[in-house]
C-alpha cells in the first residue's frame, strides 16, 4: 500500500509505504499542504533537502521524543487493596478459582455452584477495595469443558452483574491445579 500526499496540488509527492508507521502516514497526509516551500525545508548548512527526507526526519523525531519522554515520566503505581491490585482508578483481580476446599469441604460441586462461589469472592474483594460488581469493566473466564459448561456458567454469571454487563472473553482449559475445579475468573474494575 502506498499513500501519496501533495501530488494533487502539483507538489513533490511524499510517499509512505506499508512499512511506515501509522503515525507517519497520518503525519504525511495531514501536514503536506501548500504552506511548505522548498526553502522552508532547507538544511541549516544551506544545502537543499527533499521534502520526503525532511518530513521523515520530523516525524521520526517527534515519535522518538514522545516515546522517550513517556518512558522517563511513567512508572506504574501499584498497591494492594485487600485483594485486588490497584493502579490509578483500576483494580486488577486475578485467578479466582471456582472451588477452594477450605471454603466448601463437601466437594467441588457443579459449574453453577463454582461460578456463584467465584463471583461471590470477586464481589467481596471488590467491595473491600471500594468498588462493586457494577464497576467491573472486563472479565476473563477460563473454563473446563466449555461445550457443556458454558450455558450453566453464563446463567449464574448473569445474576451477578447489572446491565450493561462487562466485556467478557473466555477460553477453554484442560484443568487446573486443584482437581475438580471447573473455572477461574479474572477481572478489571473501576474504582474512584
Amino acid at each position: 500500500m502506498r499513500t501519496q500526499a501533495g501530488s494533487e496540488r502539483g507538489q513533490t509527492p511524499i510517499v509512505a509505504t506499508r512499512r511506515s508507521s501509522p503515525f507517519l502516514c497520518y503525519f504525511v497526509r495531514t501536514f503536506t499542504t501548500e504552506q511548505y516551500r522548498e526553502e522552508d525545508l532547507a538544511m541549516p548548512d544551506g544545502k537543499s533537502n527533499s521534502r520526503r527526507e525532511a518530513m521523515m526526519a520530523v516525524a521520526l523525531g517527534l515519535a522518538g521524543a514522545s516515546s522517550a519522554q513517556a518512558a522517563d515520566n511513567w512508572t506504574p503505581k501499584k498497591e494492594r487493596t485487600g485483594g485486588p491490585l490497584r493502579s490509578g482508578h483500576l483494580l486488577f483481580l486475578g485467578g479466582i478459582g471456582g472451588w477452594y476446599p477450605r471454603r466448601r469441604p463437601d466437594g467441588p460441586g457443579d459449574v453453577q455452584q463454582q461460578t456463584a462461589d467465584c463471583l461471590t469472592l470477586m464481589k467481596e474483594s471488590l467491595e473491600r477495595a471500594g468498588s462493586s460488581m457494577a464497576n467491573v469493566l472486563k472479565v476473563q473466564v477460563s473454563l473446563v469443558d466449555p461445550v457443556n459448561n458454558w450455558g450453566p456458567m453464563t446463567e449464574t454469571y448473569n445474576t451477578f452483574f447489572p446491565d450493561p454487563k462487562p466485556a467478557r472473553n473466555y477460553f477453554g482449559a484442560t484443568g487446573f491445579r486443584r482437581p475438580g475445579q471447573l473455572l477461574q475468573i479474572d477481572c478489571i474494575a473501576y474504582v474512584d
